[in-house]
């Protein structure tokens, strides 16, 4: 088998493996007793406009992935969705978006500020082999002013920036 083929197989075992959601958990298969017992309690659960049932995971290395799952009043995983991505900080809309969408979109913030003019959320990420802060700054209204990504310099791979002349 080329060199290729086997790097081809490689990449389709791994995304068959990140369909299947944290820990085995399938959509359309996977109950909601079946991610309790595999994940134990979600760290929040709500239920959307359509009374679908929303688990909040907050997991990883310092908190850096968080995975909404999304079950129908059947008891039923519908999907799973990793929340911390720049995909998702990207729907973000300043001037439009409010602190309840943006939880939505991104789950329970890492960590939070009152400042004299709103209020700051922060979640904390993994950017590429860097830990990164993303940042939402919400006005007294809760209406997003601004949003940020913030690159943690002190983190990561830092192997390649020896600057070596070899």
């Amino acid at each position: 088998m080329s060199v290729s083929r086997v790097l081809i197989s490689l990449h389709l075992v791994i995304l068959l493996a990140a369909c299947a959601g944290p820990r085995g958990i399938v959509p359309a298969q996977s109950t909601l007793a079946d991610v309790r017992a595999s994940l134990g309690s979600p760290t929040d659960i709500r239920f959307d406009a359509n009374g679908e049932e929303l688990w909040e995971y907050a997991r990883g290395p310092m908190g850096t992935e968080t995975y909404l799952i999304r079950a129908g009043r059947d008891g039923r995983v519908k999907n799973i969705t990793q929340l911390l991505t720049e995909e998702q900080f990207g729907k973000i809309q300043p001037g439009q978006s409010d602190k309840a969408a943006v939880r939505d979109l991104l789950g329970r913030p890492s960590d939070q500020l009152f400042l004299h003019n709103g209020t700051s959320w922060t979640w904390f990420v993994r950017e590429g082999p860097q830990y990164a802060h993303m940042v939402v700054h919400f006005g007294p209204d809760d209406i997003v002013l601004d949003k940020i990504i913030i690159i943690d310099s002190g983190s990561g791979d830092r192997e390649g920036d020896r600057g070596d002349a070899g």
